[in-house]
């Protein structure tokens, strides 16, 4: 009887453990999707500046032509 006692305990020991291992990875896996979106919005938001910056130049440099021909 103890024996079946035992090994009872044992079974339900490991599945309890095994549920932890499940939870643990599943939080991984969720922690792990919210990075990859958090990096991609990132790389996007580092285009538009790029692209805004780009065309700040673009304006800038026209103003000093401008200047430069009105000044001739």
């Amino acid at each position: 009887m103890r024996q079946i006692i035992r090994q009872i305990i044992a079974v339900v020991a490991v599945a309890a453990l095994a549920g932890c291992g499940v939870e643990t990875l599943t939080t991984a896996a969720t922690v792990a999707a919210a990075k990859k979106k958090e990096i991609e919005q990132g790389k996007k938001t580092m285009e538009q500046m790029q692209q805004n910056i780009g065309k700040a130049m673009e304006q800038t440099q026209q103003s000093a032509e401008r200047a430069e021909d009105a000044a001739k």
